[in-house]
């Protein structure tokens, strides 16, 4: 019985895969194949070893149960990968490994993974960027009430919400374009980096490893690859992890039932509560902000493994076994999950419209303020009176428009037949749309091809 809920809960089954035992093991292999190509080819082994190893390195042939089995007896995975690919190859199986230390292999093997992995983040995070950028253009002109610490401030409207989403998201495809080509990279430098196995030729083996791998060779490394290139990559996991929680959080909280202004789909047989019928309850949402918590946490941990003695230490390789496929599979699951919230989003704008007028329109005295401002009085004076106008308001739970008209002060400079229309939302929009419709230009560049 699966006991992590990656195994079954979170995750596509296609990152899942990437990150499988059998998988890890053929990319192990797959670098002790490049590495005998590369070393029949700097006349180091003999053609036929490398032939024979690239024919036997496969999971076809090694058999994991059989790594397994050796790895008990050895105490030492890589070696008894590189026992088991040995046994495989019979007397050419003499030059497996030749020269190579287990991280050579293994942190190889990762880079293979992180690309693999990497390119189904990044189509996931550019489809969601698309997705919003679709939403903020739909949405440009549906007019709601703007809030600031959780209360009704000037008019928004919806594109506009979703276009500084739109923004953010480009962000994290540009971090991810800038990150790639530190994070997706290989060694092949021996012990303690120096190549000494191969002397003068070491720098050309790891050159012939890369590119027949397709990875970037490390310029300079010790025993493995330093682990601020970790760090760095799942840092990006947990400010992208972040992003989609306040994305996720704000939803959540426009789907209060007191606010009701948009909603996360729900399934026609779904169920909100295992006891109140009438519930329909944001759970996607709730699921991105409680994962984005695991991710900014794992951030730590991937801190720590950046200080390791000397050459190397262990201490990082059992920390990464865990942190490496959770940080991409619990990714994946919020990425998904947000294109699925955003794509079927729910939309109220007749609730946007009653919410625009709850306050009746104290909301706008900012408009009234700025027009009395135009008009000849002082800015000071302006915000003193509507201040006192809104707190009147209040207390005699009247409308902003009549406290306005049977004031003097601002008669005086407004007509009171004028106030109703400077206490309209649409008409304070100032360059809402046009900012959204710039940004839509500007980001589609960005989405998904």
């Amino acid at each position: 019985m699966p006991i992590h809920p990656i195994e079954e809960r979170y995750g596509s089954s296609e990152m899942r895969a990437i990150f499988s035992a059998e998988s890890r093991y053929q990319r192990m292999l797959d670098v002790e194949a490049a590495l005998a190509r590369a070393l029949a080819k700097r006349g180091l082994i003999p053609a036929v070893a490398a032939k024979k190893i690239t024919q036997m390195a496969s999971t076809k042939f090694v058999k994991i149960e059989r790594i397994r089995e050796i790895e008990r007896e050895v105490a030492h995975e890589t070696m008894a990968l590189v026992l088991a690919l040995a046994e495989a190859c019979g007397e050419e199986g003499r030059y497996v490994h030749f020269g190579a230390t287990s991280n050579d292999i293994l942190d190889t093997a990762m880079g293979l993974q992180i690309r693999d992995a990497l390119s189904v983040v990044e189509r996931d995070l550019r489809k969601l960027l698309g997705i919003v950028l679709d939403k903020a253009s739909r949405y440009k002109d549906t007019v709601m009430v703007g809030r600031t610490h959780g209360q009704h401030a000037v008019p928004i409207t919806l594109g506009f919400k979703f276009a500084i989403w739109a923004c953010e998201l480009a962000r994290h495809v540009e971090r991810l374009e800038q990150l790639k080509p530190r994070v997706i990279v290989g060694k092949m430098s021996g012990a303690v980096g120096t190549g000494a196995a191969w002397g003068e030729k070491g720098p050309r083996i790891q050159e012939a490893v890369m590119a027949d791998l397709g990875l970037q060779g490390a310029l300079a490394t010790n025993q493995i690859l330093q682990r601020d290139r970790l760090a760095e990559l799942v840092a990006f996991f947990g400010l992208l992890a972040s992003s989609l929680d306040k994305f996720a959080r704000e939803i959540r909280n426009l789907q209060r039932t007191e606010i009701a202004e948009v909603e996360e789909p729900f399934l026609e047989r779904q169920i909100g509560s295992s006891t109140m019928p009438h519930k329909r309850n944001p759970i996607r949402c709730e699921k991105i902000c409680g994962l984005a918590r695991i991710l900014r946490a794992n951030v730590q941990a991937a801190l720590e493994n950046v200080v390791l003695e000397h050459e190397r230490d262990l201490s990082n390789s059992s920390c990464e076994r865990i942190l490496l496929p959770e940080c991409f599979l619990l990714m994946d699951e919020i990425l998904k999950t947000a294109c699925g919230i955003l794509d079927e989003l729910v939309v109220h704008p007749e609730q946007m419209e009653r919410n625009l007028r709850l306050t009746q329109g104290l909301n706008m005295a900012e408009a009234v303020m700025i027009e009395l401002t135009k008009r000849g009085m002082s800015r000071q004076d302006a915000h003193a009176i509507l201040r006192e106008c809104s707190f009147e308001a209040l207390r005699k739970k009247a409308s902003f428009a009549e406290v306005l008209r049977q004031d003097a002060r601002v008669t005086k400079y407004i007509p009171a037949d004028e106030i109703e229309d400077l206490l309209d939302p649409r008409r304070y929009l100032g360059s809402a749309v046009t900012i959204v419709e710039e940004v839509v230009k500007k980001l589609r560049r960005y989405q998904i091809k």
